[in-house]
Protein backbone atom coordinates (compact mmCIF):
# COMPACT_ATOMS: atom_id res chain seq x y z
CA UNK A 1 0.00 0.00 0.00
CA UNK A 2 2.78 2.68 1.41
CA UNK A 3 4.79 1.45 -2.54
CA UNK A 4 1.42 1.97 -4.34
CA UNK A 5 0.94 5.78 -2.73
CA UNK A 6 4.51 6.58 -3.92
CA UNK A 7 3.84 5.82 -7.18
CA UNK A 8 0.87 7.68 -7.83
CA UNK A 9 0.72 10.52 -4.93
CA UNK A 10 4.04 12.02 -7.26
CA UNK A 11 1.31 12.27 -10.26
CA UNK A 12 -1.01 14.67 -8.21
CA UNK A 13 2.10 17.63 -8.18
CA UNK A 14 1.22 17.75 -11.55
CA UNK A 15 -2.55 19.42 -10.71
CA UNK A 16 -2.08 21.90 -8.03
CA UNK A 17 -4.95 23.75 -8.73
CA UNK A 18 -7.14 21.00 -8.63
CA UNK A 19 -5.39 19.36 -5.97
CA UNK A 20 -5.72 22.94 -3.73
CA UNK A 21 -9.83 23.18 -3.90
CA UNK A 22 -10.04 18.74 -3.72
CA UNK A 23 -8.27 19.27 -0.18
CA UNK A 24 -10.57 22.64 -0.24
CA UNK A 25 -13.33 20.25 0.07
CA UNK A 26 -11.54 17.37 2.13
CA UNK A 27 -11.40 20.05 4.92
CA UNK A 28 -15.11 21.32 4.52
CA UNK A 29 -16.63 18.13 4.93
CA UNK A 30 -14.67 17.30 7.75
CA UNK A 31 -15.21 20.34 9.53
CA UNK A 32 -19.18 20.21 8.47
CA UNK A 33 -18.83 16.55 9.87
CA UNK A 34 -17.60 17.57 13.19
CA UNK A 35 -19.57 20.68 13.31
CA UNK A 36 -23.08 18.16 12.96
CA UNK A 37 -21.83 16.71 16.15
CA UNK A 38 -21.37 19.92 17.71
CA UNK A 39 -24.66 21.16 17.30
CA UNK A 40 -26.23 17.82 19.07
CA UNK A 41 -25.07 19.74 22.52
CA UNK A 42 -26.79 23.30 22.14
CA UNK A 43 -29.70 21.45 21.02
CA UNK A 44 -30.07 19.40 23.96
CA UNK A 45 -28.95 21.12 26.91
CA UNK A 46 -30.23 24.72 25.50
CA UNK A 47 -33.57 24.08 23.62
CA UNK A 48 -34.89 20.84 25.02
CA UNK A 49 -33.45 21.19 28.75
CA UNK A 50 -33.34 24.98 29.18
CA UNK A 51 -35.86 26.44 26.67
CA UNK A 52 -33.65 28.81 24.98
CA UNK A 53 -36.01 30.09 22.30
CA UNK A 54 -32.93 32.18 20.46
CA UNK A 55 -31.25 28.66 20.46
CA UNK A 56 -34.25 27.46 18.90
CA UNK A 57 -34.79 30.15 16.36
CA UNK A 58 -31.27 30.00 15.12
CA UNK A 59 -30.60 26.40 15.31
CA UNK A 60 -32.16 25.63 11.51
CA UNK A 61 -29.83 28.10 9.78
CA UNK A 62 -27.09 26.69 11.79
CA UNK A 63 -27.93 23.31 10.18
CA UNK A 64 -28.40 24.16 6.95
CA UNK A 65 -25.02 26.06 7.14
CA UNK A 66 -23.40 22.72 8.49
CA UNK A 67 -24.95 20.56 5.77
CA UNK A 68 -24.03 23.13 2.84
CA UNK A 69 -20.38 23.38 3.96
CA UNK A 70 -20.34 19.82 3.92
CA UNK A 71 -22.41 18.85 0.57
CA UNK A 72 -20.66 21.71 -1.02
CA UNK A 73 -17.24 20.50 -0.07
CA UNK A 74 -18.01 16.82 -1.13
CA UNK A 75 -19.34 17.99 -4.40
CA UNK A 76 -16.04 20.59 -5.00
CA UNK A 77 -14.10 17.17 -3.73
CA UNK A 78 -15.61 14.58 -5.91
CA UNK A 79 -15.36 16.43 -9.55
CA UNK A 80 -11.73 17.65 -8.92
CA UNK A 81 -10.42 14.45 -7.50
CA UNK A 82 -12.47 12.49 -10.45
CA UNK A 83 -10.46 14.84 -12.60
CA UNK A 84 -6.81 14.04 -11.90
CA UNK A 85 -7.95 10.38 -11.53
CA UNK A 86 -9.32 10.49 -15.16
CA UNK A 87 -6.16 12.53 -16.55
CA UNK A 88 -3.62 10.14 -14.57
CA UNK A 89 -5.39 7.10 -16.05
CA UNK A 90 -5.59 8.65 -19.55
CA UNK A 91 -1.89 9.31 -19.37
CA UNK A 92 -0.74 5.90 -17.95
CA UNK A 93 -3.07 4.45 -21.01
CA UNK A 94 -1.12 6.40 -23.72
CA UNK A 95 2.01 5.45 -21.70
CA UNK A 96 1.35 2.09 -21.74
CA UNK A 97 -0.08 1.87 -25.37
CA UNK A 98 2.94 3.61 -26.99
CA UNK A 99 4.93 1.31 -24.52
CA UNK A 100 3.79 -1.75 -26.05
CA UNK A 101 3.94 -0.60 -29.52
CA UNK A 102 7.98 -0.28 -29.73
CA UNK A 103 8.55 -4.00 -28.35
CA UNK A 104 9.64 -6.56 -30.21
CA UNK A 105 7.79 -8.55 -32.46
CA UNK A 106 8.82 -11.70 -30.54
CA UNK A 107 6.71 -9.68 -27.66
CA UNK A 108 3.63 -10.33 -29.85
CA UNK A 109 4.55 -13.88 -30.77
CA UNK A 110 4.76 -15.19 -26.99
CA UNK A 111 1.77 -12.56 -25.50
CA UNK A 112 -1.69 -13.46 -26.19
CA UNK A 113 -3.83 -10.69 -27.71
CA UNK A 114 -6.26 -10.83 -25.00
CA UNK A 115 -3.04 -10.98 -22.21
CA UNK A 116 -2.27 -7.67 -23.59
CA UNK A 117 -6.20 -6.03 -23.93
CA UNK A 118 -6.83 -7.48 -20.27
CA UNK A 119 -3.58 -5.15 -19.26
CA UNK A 120 -4.55 -1.89 -21.13
CA UNK A 121 -8.12 -2.28 -20.08
CA UNK A 122 -9.12 -4.32 -17.06
CA UNK A 123 -5.98 -3.74 -15.38
CA UNK A 124 -6.01 -0.01 -15.79
CA UNK A 125 -9.44 0.48 -14.93
CA UNK A 126 -8.65 -1.12 -11.15
CA UNK A 127 -5.52 0.90 -10.99
CA UNK A 128 -7.97 4.11 -11.85
CA UNK A 129 -9.88 3.26 -8.43
CA UNK A 130 -6.94 4.12 -7.05
CA UNK A 131 -6.23 7.72 -8.18
CA UNK A 132 -9.91 8.78 -8.18
CA UNK A 133 -11.46 6.87 -5.62
CA UNK A 134 -8.74 5.21 -3.01
CA UNK A 135 -6.26 7.63 -2.62
CA UNK A 136 -9.05 11.50 -2.31
CA UNK A 137 -11.32 8.99 0.03
CA UNK A 138 -7.99 8.39 1.88
CA UNK A 139 -7.34 11.95 2.60
CA UNK A 140 -10.69 12.44 3.06
CA UNK A 141 -11.51 10.08 5.54
CA UNK A 142 -7.86 10.75 7.58
CA UNK A 143 -9.02 14.46 7.46
CA UNK A 144 -12.41 13.82 9.09
CA UNK A 145 -10.94 11.48 11.40
CA UNK A 146 -8.55 13.87 12.83
CA UNK A 147 -10.76 16.73 13.26
CA UNK A 148 -13.66 13.95 14.90
CA UNK A 149 -10.86 12.59 17.16
CA UNK A 150 -9.56 15.55 18.21
CA UNK A 151 -13.41 17.20 18.60
CA UNK A 152 -13.87 13.77 21.39
CA UNK A 153 -11.03 14.02 22.82
CA UNK A 154 -11.52 18.35 23.67
CA UNK A 155 -14.83 17.18 24.84
CA UNK A 156 -13.72 14.17 27.02
CA UNK A 157 -10.38 12.58 27.17
CA UNK A 158 -11.08 9.94 29.84
CA UNK A 159 -13.68 8.88 27.38
CA UNK A 160 -12.13 8.64 24.30
CA UNK A 161 -9.15 7.09 25.75
CA UNK A 162 -11.49 3.97 25.63
CA UNK A 163 -12.34 3.97 22.10
CA UNK A 164 -9.00 4.71 20.71
CA UNK A 165 -7.56 1.51 22.50
CA UNK A 166 -9.87 -0.88 21.15
CA UNK A 167 -10.54 -0.05 17.74
CA UNK A 168 -6.77 -0.45 16.74
CA UNK A 169 -7.36 -3.79 18.03
CA UNK A 170 -9.04 -4.24 14.45
CA UNK A 171 -5.20 -3.88 12.20
CA UNK A 172 -4.28 -7.70 12.96
CA UNK A 173 -7.88 -9.19 11.02
CA UNK A 174 -7.49 -6.20 8.80
CA UNK A 175 -3.93 -7.07 7.74
CA UNK A 176 -4.75 -10.97 7.47
CA UNK A 177 -7.54 -10.29 4.57
CA UNK A 178 -5.56 -7.37 3.22
CA UNK A 179 -2.99 -10.14 2.13
CA UNK A 180 -5.74 -12.79 1.03
CA UNK A 181 -7.52 -10.13 -1.48
CA UNK A 182 -4.28 -9.59 -3.00
CA UNK A 183 -4.16 -13.47 -3.84
CA UNK A 184 -7.74 -13.41 -4.74
CA UNK A 185 -7.13 -10.35 -6.51
CA UNK A 186 -3.75 -11.58 -8.84
CA UNK A 187 -5.83 -14.94 -9.37
CA UNK A 188 -8.76 -13.12 -10.53
CA UNK A 189 -7.05 -10.69 -12.85
CA UNK A 190 -5.71 -13.60 -14.22
CA UNK A 191 -8.35 -15.70 -15.19
CA UNK A 192 -9.83 -12.03 -16.56
CA UNK A 193 -7.11 -11.90 -18.98
CA UNK A 194 -7.87 -15.51 -19.77
CA UNK A 195 -11.14 -15.23 -20.51
CA UNK A 196 -10.50 -12.17 -22.71
CA UNK A 197 -7.97 -13.94 -24.65
CA UNK A 198 -10.59 -16.43 -25.41
CA UNK A 199 -12.87 -14.34 -26.50
CA UNK A 200 -10.79 -12.58 -28.59
CA UNK A 201 -10.03 -15.78 -30.31
CA UNK A 202 -13.58 -16.68 -30.49
CA UNK A 203 -14.25 -13.04 -32.24
CA UNK A 204 -10.65 -13.77 -34.84
CA UNK A 205 -11.89 -17.30 -35.88
CA UNK A 206 -15.53 -16.71 -36.21
CA UNK A 207 -15.83 -18.27 -39.98
CA UNK A 208 -14.55 -21.24 -38.81
CA UNK A 209 -16.36 -21.59 -35.93
CA UNK A 210 -19.63 -21.29 -38.00
CA UNK A 211 -18.44 -23.16 -41.11
CA UNK A 212 -17.56 -26.02 -38.20
CA UNK A 213 -20.82 -25.39 -36.27
CA UNK A 214 -18.66 -25.81 -33.28
CA UNK A 215 -20.42 -22.98 -31.68
CA UNK A 216 -21.13 -25.00 -27.98
CA UNK A 217 -17.64 -26.54 -28.24
CA UNK A 218 -16.46 -22.76 -28.13
CA UNK A 219 -19.30 -21.66 -25.38
CA UNK A 220 -17.72 -24.68 -23.29
CA UNK A 221 -14.30 -23.63 -23.23
CA UNK A 222 -15.15 -20.09 -22.44
CA UNK A 223 -17.69 -21.00 -19.70
CA UNK A 224 -14.68 -22.40 -18.03
CA UNK A 225 -12.54 -19.73 -18.27
CA UNK A 226 -15.93 -17.54 -17.49
CA UNK A 227 -16.58 -19.98 -14.58
CA UNK A 228 -12.73 -19.14 -13.09
CA UNK A 229 -13.92 -15.25 -13.41
CA UNK A 230 -16.44 -15.97 -11.44
CA UNK A 231 -15.08 -18.23 -8.63
CA UNK A 232 -12.11 -15.69 -8.05
CA UNK A 233 -13.98 -12.91 -7.91
CA UNK A 234 -16.47 -14.39 -5.23
CA UNK A 235 -13.49 -14.93 -3.22
CA UNK A 236 -12.42 -11.64 -3.50
CA UNK A 237 -16.31 -10.45 -1.98
CA UNK A 238 -16.22 -13.17 0.47
CA UNK A 239 -12.96 -12.04 2.22
CA UNK A 240 -14.28 -8.33 1.44
CA UNK A 241 -17.49 -8.73 2.90
CA UNK A 242 -15.45 -9.77 6.72
CA UNK A 243 -14.43 -6.79 6.93
CA UNK A 244 -17.51 -5.10 7.44
CA UNK A 245 -18.48 -7.30 10.26
CA UNK A 246 -15.14 -7.48 11.65
CA UNK A 247 -15.61 -3.82 12.51
CA UNK A 248 -18.84 -3.69 13.70
CA UNK A 249 -18.09 -6.08 16.18
CA UNK A 250 -14.95 -3.81 17.52
CA UNK A 251 -17.11 -0.59 16.47
CA UNK A 252 -19.84 -2.36 18.91
CA UNK A 253 -17.59 -2.89 21.80
CA UNK A 254 -16.03 0.15 21.98
CA UNK A 255 -19.58 2.24 21.33
CA UNK A 256 -21.27 -0.02 24.44
CA UNK A 257 -18.16 0.34 26.89
CA UNK A 258 -17.99 4.25 26.05
CA UNK A 259 -22.11 4.88 27.01
CA UNK A 260 -21.79 2.62 29.49
CA UNK A 261 -18.70 4.62 31.39
CA UNK A 262 -20.88 7.61 29.61
CA UNK A 263 -23.69 7.22 31.39
CA UNK A 264 -22.36 6.72 34.98
CA UNK A 265 -20.87 10.39 34.19
CA UNK A 266 -24.19 11.74 33.53
CA UNK A 267 -26.14 10.29 36.33
CA UNK A 268 -23.00 10.94 38.36
CA UNK A 269 -23.39 14.96 37.23
CA UNK A 270 -20.17 14.88 35.76
CA UNK A 271 -21.46 15.27 32.33
CA UNK A 272 -24.62 17.05 30.62
CA UNK A 273 -27.28 15.05 28.76
CA UNK A 274 -26.21 17.44 25.59
CA UNK A 275 -22.27 17.14 26.30
CA UNK A 276 -22.79 13.74 26.28
CA UNK A 277 -25.24 13.33 23.51
CA UNK A 278 -22.31 15.58 21.43
CA UNK A 279 -19.78 13.52 22.05
CA UNK A 280 -21.69 10.04 21.70
CA UNK A 281 -22.94 11.48 18.24
CA UNK A 282 -19.05 12.11 17.07
CA UNK A 283 -17.67 9.38 18.32
CA UNK A 284 -20.81 7.71 15.95
CA UNK A 285 -19.56 9.74 12.90
CA UNK A 286 -15.96 8.46 14.17
CA UNK A 287 -16.68 5.03 13.80
CA UNK A 288 -17.44 4.91 9.91
CA UNK A 289 -15.04 6.68 8.25
CA UNK A 290 -12.64 4.55 9.83
CA UNK A 291 -15.13 1.58 9.06
CA UNK A 292 -14.36 2.98 5.50
CA UNK A 293 -10.85 3.09 5.96
CA UNK A 294 -10.39 -0.61 6.46
CA UNK A 295 -12.78 -1.12 3.18
CA UNK A 296 -10.44 1.25 0.47
CA UNK A 297 -7.10 -0.55 2.25
CA UNK A 298 -9.03 -4.02 1.06
CA UNK A 299 -9.43 -2.06 -2.63
CA UNK A 300 -6.17 -1.24 -2.52
CA UNK A 301 -4.74 -4.63 -2.55
CA UNK A 302 -6.36 -5.47 -5.92
CA UNK A 303 -4.88 -2.03 -7.32
CA UNK A 304 -1.89 -3.14 -5.90
CA UNK A 305 -1.91 -6.74 -7.61
CA UNK A 306 -2.94 -4.66 -10.97
CA UNK A 307 -0.28 -2.00 -10.77
CA UNK A 308 2.24 -5.07 -10.14
CA UNK A 309 1.02 -6.75 -13.70
CA UNK A 310 1.59 -3.28 -15.41
CA UNK A 311 4.49 -2.28 -13.85
CA UNK A 312 5.71 -6.23 -15.45
CA UNK A 313 4.49 -4.55 -19.09
CA UNK A 314 6.22 -1.51 -19.04
CA UNK A 315 9.89 -3.00 -17.71
CA UNK A 316 9.94 -4.97 -20.45
CA UNK A 317 12.48 -3.89 -22.68
CA UNK A 318 12.43 -3.96 -26.44
CA UNK A 319 16.01 -5.24 -27.99
CA UNK A 320 15.15 -3.68 -31.52
CA UNK A 321 16.14 -0.16 -30.74
CA UNK A 322 16.06 2.96 -32.74
CA UNK A 323 19.78 4.16 -33.87
CA UNK A 324 20.49 7.74 -34.12
CA UNK A 325 21.33 8.26 -37.77
CA UNK A 326 18.86 9.48 -40.03
CA UNK A 327 18.52 7.44 -43.50
CA UNK A 328 18.54 10.71 -45.37
CA UNK A 329 20.32 9.66 -48.77
CA UNK A 330 18.21 7.03 -51.62
CA UNK A 331 19.14 3.60 -50.96
CA UNK A 332 21.78 2.32 -53.69
CA UNK A 333 22.80 -1.15 -51.68
CA UNK A 334 21.94 -3.62 -49.13
CA UNK A 335 24.02 -6.41 -48.54
CA UNK A 336 23.99 -9.21 -45.67
CA UNK A 337 27.05 -10.18 -44.64
CA UNK A 338 27.61 -14.14 -42.86
CA UNK A 339 24.46 -13.48 -41.78
CA UNK A 340 22.58 -16.10 -38.82
CA UNK A 341 19.14 -15.63 -36.98
CA UNK A 342 17.63 -17.74 -34.33
CA UNK A 343 14.64 -17.54 -32.33
CA UNK A 344 14.74 -18.28 -28.36
CA UNK A 345 17.71 -20.80 -29.54
CA UNK A 346 15.77 -22.42 -32.99
CA UNK A 347 18.25 -21.67 -36.03
CA UNK A 348 16.05 -19.96 -38.64
CA UNK A 349 18.72 -18.61 -40.98
CA UNK A 350 22.75 -19.64 -41.23
CA UNK A 351 25.52 -17.48 -42.69
CA UNK A 352 23.33 -15.83 -45.60
CA UNK A 353 25.21 -13.48 -47.60
CA UNK A 354 23.77 -11.44 -50.39
CA UNK A 355 23.64 -8.24 -51.96
CA UNK A 356 21.18 -6.36 -54.08
CA UNK A 357 21.33 -3.00 -55.89
CA UNK A 358 18.79 -0.03 -56.92
CA UNK A 359 17.31 -1.44 -59.67
CA UNK A 360 17.39 -5.21 -59.11
CA UNK A 361 14.59 -7.44 -57.66
CA UNK A 362 15.49 -10.63 -55.60
CA UNK A 363 12.58 -13.53 -55.69
CA UNK A 364 12.97 -15.75 -52.15
CA UNK A 365 11.38 -19.62 -52.46
CA UNK A 366 11.47 -22.42 -51.08
CA UNK A 367 9.24 -24.73 -48.67
CA UNK A 368 7.28 -23.26 -45.50
CA UNK A 369 9.55 -22.86 -43.15
CA UNK A 370 12.82 -22.42 -45.22
CA UNK A 371 13.68 -18.84 -43.62
CA UNK A 372 12.33 -16.92 -46.48
CA UNK A 373 10.14 -14.47 -44.02
CA UNK A 374 13.02 -14.54 -41.47
CA UNK A 375 14.94 -13.00 -43.86
CA UNK A 376 12.02 -10.38 -44.25
CA UNK A 377 11.80 -9.63 -40.93
CA UNK A 378 15.72 -8.69 -41.13
CA UNK A 379 15.29 -6.88 -43.41
CA UNK A 380 12.65 -4.68 -41.86
CA UNK A 381 14.40 -4.72 -38.39
CA UNK A 382 11.53 -7.05 -36.73
CA UNK A 383 14.90 -8.83 -35.63
CA UNK A 384 18.27 -8.24 -35.51
CA UNK A 385 21.14 -11.24 -36.68
CA UNK A 386 22.15 -13.30 -33.96
CA UNK A 387 25.22 -12.89 -36.01
CA UNK A 388 26.39 -10.86 -39.28
CA UNK A 389 25.63 -7.69 -40.47
CA UNK A 390 22.88 -6.16 -42.64
CA UNK A 391 24.08 -2.70 -44.39
CA UNK A 392 22.73 -0.17 -46.56
CA UNK A 393 24.38 2.00 -48.35
CA UNK A 394 27.50 0.18 -46.42
CA UNK A 395 26.34 1.21 -42.92
CA UNK A 396 25.61 -1.01 -40.53
CA UNK A 397 21.16 -0.88 -40.55
CA UNK A 398 21.33 -0.87 -36.50
CA UNK A 399 23.10 2.65 -37.03
CA UNK A 400 19.94 4.33 -38.61
CA UNK A 401 16.66 5.74 -37.00
CA UNK A 402 13.89 3.16 -37.07
CA UNK A 403 11.53 5.81 -38.33
CA UNK A 404 13.93 7.04 -41.00
CA UNK A 405 14.53 3.16 -42.11
CA UNK A 406 10.92 2.62 -42.58
CA UNK A 407 9.94 5.35 -44.29
CA UNK A 408 12.52 4.16 -46.87
CA UNK A 409 11.00 0.59 -46.84
CA UNK A 410 7.82 -1.00 -48.15
CA UNK A 411 6.57 -4.50 -46.56
CA UNK A 412 3.50 -5.82 -47.79
CA UNK A 413 2.52 -9.18 -46.28
CA UNK A 414 0.09 -11.68 -47.44
CA UNK A 415 -2.14 -10.83 -44.21
CA UNK A 416 -3.74 -7.70 -44.95
CA UNK A 417 -3.76 -4.83 -42.79
CA UNK A 418 -7.34 -2.38 -43.27
CA UNK A 419 -8.01 0.10 -40.87
CA UNK A 420 -11.23 0.90 -39.89
CA UNK A 421 -10.69 4.10 -41.72
CA UNK A 422 -11.33 5.69 -45.33
CA UNK A 423 -9.76 3.55 -48.55
CA UNK A 424 -7.10 7.83 -48.58
CA UNK A 425 -6.68 7.23 -44.66
CA UNK A 426 -5.45 3.57 -45.44
CA UNK A 427 -2.73 4.10 -48.76
CA UNK A 428 -1.99 7.13 -46.67
CA UNK A 429 -1.36 5.48 -43.35
CA UNK A 430 1.12 7.11 -41.02
CA UNK A 431 1.52 10.47 -42.93
CA UNK A 432 -0.91 12.92 -44.23
CA UNK A 433 -3.43 12.80 -46.89
CA UNK A 434 -2.76 13.89 -50.37
CA UNK A 435 -5.20 13.28 -52.72
CA UNK A 436 -2.92 13.42 -55.71
CA UNK A 437 -0.76 10.68 -54.25
CA UNK A 438 -3.03 8.75 -53.21
CA UNK A 439 -5.01 8.00 -56.46
CA UNK A 440 -1.51 7.89 -58.34
CA UNK A 441 -0.49 4.72 -56.01
CA UNK A 442 -4.23 3.46 -56.19
CA UNK A 443 -3.64 3.47 -59.97
CA UNK A 444 -0.01 1.79 -59.81
CA UNK A 445 -1.79 -0.98 -57.72
CA UNK A 446 -4.79 -1.35 -60.21
CA UNK A 447 -6.97 -0.64 -57.21
CA UNK A 448 -9.15 2.30 -59.08
CA UNK A 449 -10.85 0.87 -61.33
CA UNK A 450 -13.24 -0.83 -58.38
CA UNK A 451 -12.84 2.16 -56.29
CA UNK A 452 -14.09 5.32 -58.55
CA UNK A 453 -17.74 2.61 -58.22
CA UNK A 454 -17.85 3.60 -55.29
CA UNK A 455 -20.35 6.15 -54.18
CA UNK A 456 -17.19 8.29 -51.88
CA UNK A 457 -14.88 7.08 -53.74
CA UNK A 458 -11.73 6.98 -51.85
CA UNK A 459 -13.24 8.85 -49.02
CA UNK A 460 -15.42 5.21 -48.39
CA UNK A 461 -15.22 4.13 -44.86
CA UNK A 462 -13.69 0.34 -44.87
CA UNK A 463 -14.90 -1.40 -42.25
CA UNK A 464 -12.72 -3.46 -39.55
CA UNK A 465 -10.33 -5.83 -41.43
CA UNK A 466 -11.59 -4.34 -44.43
CA UNK A 467 -14.52 -6.58 -44.62
CA UNK A 468 -16.89 -4.90 -47.30
CA UNK A 469 -13.62 -5.89 -49.80
CA UNK A 470 -13.09 -8.60 -51.51
CA UNK A 471 -9.24 -10.11 -50.83
CA UNK A 472 -8.26 -9.02 -53.97
CA UNK A 473 -9.38 -5.30 -53.23
CA UNK A 474 -7.94 -5.35 -49.83
CA UNK A 475 -4.61 -6.52 -51.28
CA UNK A 476 -4.20 -4.00 -54.00
CA UNK A 477 -5.13 -1.27 -51.44
CA UNK A 478 -2.52 -2.94 -49.44
CA UNK A 479 -0.14 -2.89 -52.21
CA UNK A 480 -1.07 0.63 -52.81
CA UNK A 481 -0.19 1.94 -49.37
CA UNK A 482 3.21 0.63 -49.60
CA UNK A 483 3.44 2.65 -53.29
CA UNK A 484 2.52 5.73 -51.56
CA UNK A 485 5.91 6.16 -49.84
CA UNK A 486 7.79 6.09 -52.94
CA UNK A 487 10.06 3.29 -51.21
CA UNK A 488 13.76 2.35 -52.01
CA UNK A 489 13.11 -0.80 -51.32
CA UNK A 490 9.60 -2.83 -51.59
CA UNK A 491 9.30 -6.15 -49.83
CA UNK A 492 6.36 -8.61 -51.09
CA UNK A 493 5.69 -11.20 -48.79
CA UNK A 494 3.29 -13.48 -50.88
CA UNK A 495 1.52 -10.18 -51.13
CA UNK A 496 -0.19 -10.97 -55.19
CA UNK A 497 -1.56 -14.52 -53.67
CA UNK A 498 -5.38 -13.29 -53.16
CA UNK A 499 -5.39 -11.31 -56.92
CA UNK A 500 -6.81 -13.29 -59.91
CA UNK A 501 -4.23 -14.07 -62.86
CA UNK A 502 -5.42 -10.62 -64.75
CA UNK A 503 -4.89 -8.30 -61.70
CA UNK A 504 -1.56 -9.84 -60.76
CA UNK A 505 -0.28 -9.88 -64.53
CA UNK A 506 -1.33 -6.13 -64.55
CA UNK A 507 0.32 -5.48 -60.95
CA UNK A 508 3.43 -7.30 -61.75
CA UNK A 509 3.34 -5.34 -64.98
CA UNK A 510 3.43 -2.06 -63.14
CA UNK A 511 6.22 -3.04 -60.90
CA UNK A 512 8.02 -3.92 -63.73
CA UNK A 513 7.86 -0.33 -65.14
CA UNK A 514 8.78 0.92 -61.61
CA UNK A 515 11.49 -1.47 -61.02
CA UNK A 516 14.38 0.93 -61.95
CA UNK A 517 13.66 3.04 -58.68
CA UNK A 518 13.92 0.66 -56.32
CA UNK A 519 15.20 -2.75 -54.86
CA UNK A 520 12.54 -5.46 -55.01
CA UNK A 521 11.97 -8.42 -52.60
CA UNK A 522 9.42 -11.14 -53.29
CA UNK A 523 8.87 -14.35 -51.59
CA UNK A 524 7.74 -15.97 -54.62
CA UNK A 525 3.82 -17.87 -54.41
CA UNK A 526 3.21 -18.84 -57.81
CA UNK A 527 6.00 -19.12 -60.74
CA UNK A 528 4.72 -16.44 -62.77
CA UNK A 529 5.72 -13.63 -59.77
CA UNK A 530 9.15 -14.79 -59.97
CA UNK A 531 10.05 -15.62 -63.34
CA UNK A 532 11.37 -12.29 -64.23
CA UNK A 533 13.45 -11.51 -61.49
CA UNK A 534 16.99 -10.92 -61.62
CA UNK A 535 17.84 -12.95 -58.87
CA UNK A 536 15.90 -15.87 -57.61
CA UNK A 537 17.24 -17.16 -53.98
CA UNK A 538 16.35 -20.91 -53.04
CA UNK A 539 15.79 -21.49 -49.94
CA UNK A 540 16.28 -24.63 -47.88
CA UNK A 541 16.49 -25.31 -44.06
CA UNK A 542 17.82 -21.49 -43.42
CA UNK A 543 20.19 -21.68 -46.15
CA UNK A 544 20.52 -20.26 -49.46
CA UNK A 545 21.44 -23.78 -51.76
CA UNK A 546 21.25 -22.24 -54.78
CA UNK A 547 20.90 -18.81 -56.66
CA UNK A 548 20.63 -17.81 -60.63
CA UNK A 549 18.03 -16.96 -63.17
CA UNK A 550 14.94 -18.59 -63.07
CA UNK A 551 15.90 -20.44 -66.84
CA UNK A 552 20.03 -21.19 -64.65
CA UNK A 553 18.19 -23.00 -61.98
CA UNK A 554 15.70 -25.00 -63.97
CA UNK A 555 19.02 -26.49 -65.25
CA UNK A 556 21.10 -26.68 -62.54
CA UNK A 557 18.93 -26.61 -59.37
CA UNK A 558 16.89 -29.87 -58.68
CA UNK A 559 15.29 -28.00 -55.47
CA UNK A 560 14.51 -25.36 -57.45
CA UNK A 561 12.79 -27.89 -60.46
CA UNK A 562 10.86 -29.29 -57.76
CA UNK A 563 9.28 -25.98 -56.42
CA UNK A 564 8.66 -24.92 -59.96
CA UNK A 565 5.96 -27.96 -60.35
CA UNK A 566 4.18 -26.25 -57.25
CA UNK A 567 4.40 -22.80 -57.56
Amino acid sequence: MKNLLKQYLPYLIGYKKQFFFAILGMIAVAIGTTGTAQLIKPVLDDVFINKDREMLTLMPFLLVGVFTLKGTGAYIQTYYTSYIGQDVIRKLRNKLVSHITYLDMEFFKKTHTGEILSRVTNDINRIQNVVSNIIPNLIRESLTILALTGYVIYENPKLALYFLIIMPLAIFPLSRLAKKMRKYSKLSQESTADMTSRLGEILSNIEVIKSNSSQNYEQQRFSIENQNVFRFIMKQIRTNALTSPIMEILGSIAIGTVIYIGGKEVIDGHMSVGEFFAFATALFMLYTPIKRLSGLYNQAQDAITANTRMHELLAIQPSITSGTKELTEEIETISLENVSLSYTNTPALKNISLEAKKGESIALVGDSGAGKSSLVNLLVRFYDPSSGKILINNSDTKDFTLASLHQRISYVTQRIYIFNDSIAANVAYGEEIDEKRVIEALHKAYAMEFIEKLEDGIHTILSESGDNLSGGQRQRIALARALYKNPDILILDEATSALDNKSEALIQQALQELKSEMITFTVAHRLSTIEDADTILVFQDGEIICRGSHDELLQHCPTYQKLSKNI
